[in-house]
C-alpha cells in the first residue's frame, strides 16, 4: 500500500492536449493526493472550452462528489441565483474548483467538509493549470481564500482586494470574492441580505471585467 508522502511525490500529469475531454477523462484517474481514496470521484469543471469567464471555488462538497458536477449543492444553488440576478448565464460560464476531490470528516451519518490544506492545492494545481490553458478566460473569479490563494498564493486575503481586478502568474485577469457557501453562514437575515447583495455587485463587475456586458 502506497503512503501519503509516496502518493504526494507523484504528481498530477494533466495531457498535453487542447481537449478538455481528455484532461476530464485523465483527472478521472488522478491520486497525486490522498485524498481520492475517500471521495466519491473526481469532480473537474464544466463549462464552455473558450467562456470568457471562469469560476473557480475551493473543493466539491458532498452534493458535488456523489453527482460528479462542480456546484450543485446548496451553495451552487446561491451562486446560480446570484449569476441570474448580475445578469450573467451560467451555461456560458466555466465553473470549476481549485481541489478536485472532496475532502471530508464523518460526524455521525453525515460527511462534514474540512477545508484542503497546502500540500492538497498544490497537488491539484495542475489540473487548474491545465484547465486554464485550454479555457484562457478573459477573467478568473477566485471564489474564496483557497481558490484566491491558489491563484495568487498563501499570503493573499481576499478581505483586502476583493473586487479588484488583478493579475497573476496563472492567469492574467482575476477577481476575488467569497465563496457563495459563507452566504449559508452569515448569523441573520439582514447580513445574509446584504452579503448577498455583495456577492452580485463582484460578478457584475467581473461580468464588465470579462466583457459580457
Amino acid at each position: 500500500m502506497r503512503t501519503d508522502k509516496e502518493e504526494y511525490a507523484r504528481p498530477a500529469q494533466p495531457p498535453d492536449t487542447s481537449s478538455l475531454a481528455a484532461v476530464r477523462e485523465a483527472a478521472a484517474d488522478c491520486t497525486a493526493c490522498h485524498l481520492y481514496k475517500r471521495a466519491t470521484q473526481t469532480v473537474f469543471g464544466e463549462g464552455p472550452k473558450h467562456a470568457r469567464m471562469m469560476l473557480v471555488g475551493e473543493q466539491p462538497g458532498d452534493y458535488e462528489d456523489v453527482a460528479g458536477k462542480p456546484f450543485v449543492g446548496p451553495a451552487g444553488k446561491i451562486m446560480d441565483r446570484a449569476l441570474e440576478d448580475a445578469g450573467i448565464d451560467r451555461s456560458q460560464v466555466y465553473v470549476t474548483n481549485a481541489v478536485k476531490h472532496f475532502k471530508w470528516e464523518p460526524r455521525g451519518k453525515r460527511r462534514i467538509h474540512q477545508k484542503p490544506n497546502s500540500r492538497e492545492i498544490a497537488a491539484c494545481r495542475p489540473w487548474l493549470e491545465a484547465e486554464l490553458r485550454i479555457v484562457r478566460p478573459n477573467l478568473v473569479v477566485a471564489m474564496g481564500a483557497t481558490a484566491a490563494q491558489a491563484i495568487f498564493g498563501p499570503g493573499f486575503r481576499v478581505t483586502r482586494e476583493r473586487g479588484k481586478v488583478l493579475s497573476s502568474k496563472l492567469a492574467p485577469r482575476v477577481l476575488a470574492t467569497v465563496h457563495p457557501s459563507s452566504l449559508l453562514r452569515q448569523p441573520d437575515e439582514e447580513s445574509r441580505e446584504r452579503e448577498y447583495k455583495n456577492f452580485i455587485a463582484d460578478l457584475r463587475a467581473a461580468s464588465r471585467a470579462a466583457g459580457e456586458e
